[in-house]
């Protein structure tokens, strides 16, 4: 008889040993279960936003209408380049924008202001704004399709001194690179004639 209370003692040691392993395990697959889930709302949320940036960088961007060049003492000083939001992409304030102007003579970076352009600035002016709202002095936005504005660069101060018959020479070439805020980057290269004799602006 008391070998049989001995192992019944035994037997009831054992399964609340047993019990307490299973909470415990119950336990660290709960804790283990919520790190897992966190991590991958992490990952999720993060991957998301890496695609919308991804995203906004191959939509958000312009797209170029025109380039015309002003002549002047035989040699284009002004460049007016005619842009708007290409298709698809969201609000673009050019007021953030930025441009890459390369040219034999080196590169300068250049940024938005109102008072410009000089040599490392360019100004915005309206040609035509959808609900006369979208483009105004100091926050030229585009909002809608239709607007169209015109980025206004002095080349006689970006790649001379500014003085007359500075400029972009005949044959000369150039490449502009326009960044919005999100980095969509447009590329608009200007190629002047070989003459510009008798002209007072040019197709670039």
């Amino acid at each position: 008889m008391f070998d049989k209370r001995n192992r019944d003692d035994d037997r009831g040691q054992v399964g609340i040993g047993t019990l307490i392993v299973f909470i415990a395990m119950v336990l660290v697959a709960a804790i283990a279960a919520g790190v897992l889930i966190n991590t991958a709302g992490f990952l999720q949320s993060g991957a998301e936003e890496t695609g919308q940036q991804s995203s906004d960088q191959v939509t958000n961007r312009l797209q170029e209408v025109s380039a015309v060049g002003q002549i002047q003492n035989g040699a284009v000083d002004r460049v007016n380049i005619t842009v708007k939001k290409a298709p698809g992409a969201n609000n673009i304030d050019l007021s953030t924008t930025t441009l890459q102007f390369v040219h034999s003579s080196g590169s300068t970076d250049m940024t938005y202001d109102q008072n410009g352009p000089d040599a490392d600035t360019f100004n915005v002016t309206t040609i035509q704004d959808e609900g006369g709202e979208s483009i105004v002095a100091g926050s030229p936005v585009l909002n809608d399709p239709a607007d169209r504005a015109r980025i206004e660069l002095d080349t006689s101060a970006i790649v001379g001194d500014g003085n007359a018959g500075d400029g972009l020479s005949e044959g000369d070439t150039a490449t502009i690179q326009i960044n919005t805020q999100s980095g969509g980057t447009t590329e608009v290269r200007l190629v002047v004639p070989e003459t510009l004799s008798g002209s007072s602006a040019v197709t670039l």
